[in-house]
Parts: C-alpha cells; structure tokens; sequence
C-alpha cells in the first residue's frame, strides 16, 4: 500500500486519527506539569489541498471536508472542537484551503510548558517541515528514522507525554514494524502514551497484527476502527484503525460520542461500522497519566 500523505490529506482516515490525537493530547493538559509528544513519521507539517496531488485524488471533499461545519450532537461537537480548531487555524482566511498534519495540529494544542518533537526521514519533507517550525523553541524538528525514534528519544525528560506512529505503509512488514517498534518502546518508557495508525485494507493482515499486539505482554491496549465500506473482495482501503497503549480512562467514553457522529457524516455504505475493543486490559482499572 502506498500511502504518500499529499494525496490522501484530509481523509477520512486523517479525521479520525486526529480527533482521537487531539483527544490525547487535551487529557494530558489536564494536570499543569509539562508533557512532551513526539511524533515518528512527521511529514511535512501542512498540505495545500489546491495543490495537484490532493485535487487528483479529491479524498478530502468526504472526509474533512464533510465535517468542518457539520451539525453535530453537542457532546460530541465538543469533544471534536479542539481538533476542528486547529484544522480552522491553517487557513488565515477561514476557509479550507489548506489541512494540518499531525505535528501542527499538536502545536495548535500545546501550552506554554509543552514541548513536541517532530521526526521526519524523507529530506525534502523534513526541509518544508524545519522550515514550518523555525525560531518555534517548543518544536525540535530531527531528520532521522522515525523508527530508530522509539529507542534514542525515550524516555522524554518530561517523563509525561505522548508517542504518535504514523508510518506511511509504502513498504511491506510495516505491521510487524509497529508490534516490534512499540515492544521496544514500551520496555524504554511503560508509562507513556503511544498511538499507532493503521490501514484497513488488507484484513488478515489486520487481523495478525491485533493478533499479535494481544499477545504481546503490554498490558493496557485499546483498539479503534473506523469504517467507510464493507469489506470488498479486491483490497481497498475500506477503513482506518488506532491502537492506543495506555489509553485515558476518559477516551473510552468520549469514542462512544464521537465515533457515532464521525461515521454518521463519514460512512458510504450501509453496514460499515465502528468498534472499541480491548486487546488487552479491560479488566483493569486504568492509571493516570
């Protein structure tokens, strides 16, 4: 699968990856201490949607496209202000000519005492990205693997924060990456927070990986798919999914809210559906961050 985000920016996918991440992101704001996020597979920060790649494929006239100025249910408009704010915010003119990546929407949502690490392998998109974020003394922007990432730069030093893996999938065993990387992280940090995106395109693919991420050994692993379509017999992209170590005890609830109004404006077919399922830790009482 080939997922270069210039195509693809503003999707679905980014919708609901980003309101599950600003989600994060505001119940670590909760307590004053500072908190750090890092996020492995940066990109370039900001995506011009008149540009030739998101025209040529139009995905985000139904994902963010469909919702800036939707009606919603005021529960979940609430939940979901946060991150149509910073979506409202690339755009001076208050339209939608331009979408954030994940590193500006968390910019967006940082405080003063907050800091963000933005990691970026691909040189020109870790120009643009340096370039989006200069003299910004709360953003260090690094050209490296973002999966060599999940060893040097953990623990933070704030020993508080969040760990946001977006890899593109452009190459194959991106799913055994992300059980691997996450292992390694997690024995480097346990407290942390860590997000991981994934496709749904190929489902057995899908159904190893939740495989594997159940049995290995991390306790607290929430599991949230999204879907636009029934599954095909030819792959497609048909939804988005996110795992989340060491969830708020608050997310689980605010999914209930939201992801009914996201797949309300969202879905293209009858039968698509959304889940929140643990994989591990359901029993358990969940700690604070």
């Amino acid at each position: 699968m080939n997922y270069r985000h210039a195509y693809h920016a503003g999707n679905f996918a980014d919708v609901v990856k980003h309101a599950v991440l600003a989600r994060l992101v505001e119940y670590l704001k909760q307590k004053d201490k500072a908190f750090r996020v890092i996020d492995t597979h940066a990109g370039i920060g900001l995506y011009d949607l008149s540009s030739e790649e998101a025209q040529k494929t139009g995905e985000w006239h139904c994902g963010i496209g469909r919702l800036l100025d939707a009606k919603m249910e005021p529960k979940a408009a609430k939940l979901l202000a946060p991150y149509l704010d910073a979506v409202r915010s690339a755009d001076p003119d208050g339209g939608l000519s331009a979408y954030p990546g994940s590193p500006l929407i968390v910019r967006r949502l940082l405080r003063k005492q907050d800091r963000l690490s933005a990691i970026e392998l691909h040189p020109a998109d870790f120009q643009l990205l340096k370039a989006l974020f200069a003299d910004d003394f709360q953003v260090r922007v690094n050209e490296l693997d973002g999966w060599l990432a999940l060893g040097a730069h953990l623990p933070p030093k704030e020993k508080r924060g969040l760990v946001l893996v977006d890899p593109p999938f452009e190459q194959e065993g991106e799913f055994d990456r992300l059980v691997d990387g996450l292992q390694r992280a997690h024995k480097r940090w346990p407290g942390g927070i860590y997000a991981l995106w994934y496709p749904i395109k190929d489902r057995q693919a899908v159904a190893d990986f939740r495989e594997a991420l159940a049995g290995c050994g991390i306790p607290k692993i929430l599991d949230i798919r999204f879907e636009l379509r029934r599954p095909s017999r030819e792959p497609r992209l048909d939804g988005t999914g996110m795992i989340v170590v060491n969830p708020p005890y608050t997310l689980e609830a605010e999914l209930q809210a939201m992801l009914p109004a996201l797949h309300a404006l969202l879905a293209q077919e009858k039968g698509a559906g959304w889940s929140v399922d643990w994989l591990a830790g359901e029993d358990e009482r969940r700690g604070d961050i």
